[in-house]
């Protein structure tokens, strides 16, 4: 089963990445000033990731795809990584779906 993992980042913000059962990277958050507005959204992700229309399909300059998570209101709640295909894009939307809702969130130990 997916996991949300928080940390803090250099500058003192906080973000999530949503990792796949096999400890795979799939989602990587904005940063967020408070661990709170970190939280509320992995709350957005688990909600948002439920539907396809939700995922805004991009490809990047130099060819490969990703994908971001938008919430409602339009804002971007999560980014992939990159793939060296739309299939492989697929199915890293595919992972988020099936991996967000019952992911458990822990945080990072340093």
């Amino acid at each position: 089963m997916g996991k949300f993992i928080i940390s803090k980042r250099s500058n003192g913000d906080f973000q999530f990445n949503l990792k796949a059962g096999n400890g795979q990277v799939i989602l990587t958050s904005q940063g967020y000033s408070t661990k709170s507005s970190c939280e509320s959204g992995i709350t957005s992700v688990k909600t948002n990731s439920q539907e396809d229309s939700k995922f805004e399909r991009n490809t990047a300059k130099d060819g490969r795809c990703y994908f971001n998570l938008k919430a409602g209101n339009g804002q971007i709640i999560g980014t992939s990584q990159m793939y060296e295909s739309e299939n492989g894009m697929e199915n890293g939307i595919e992972s988020v779906k099936n991996n967000a809702p019952h992911a458990s969130i822990e945080e990072e130990s340093h």
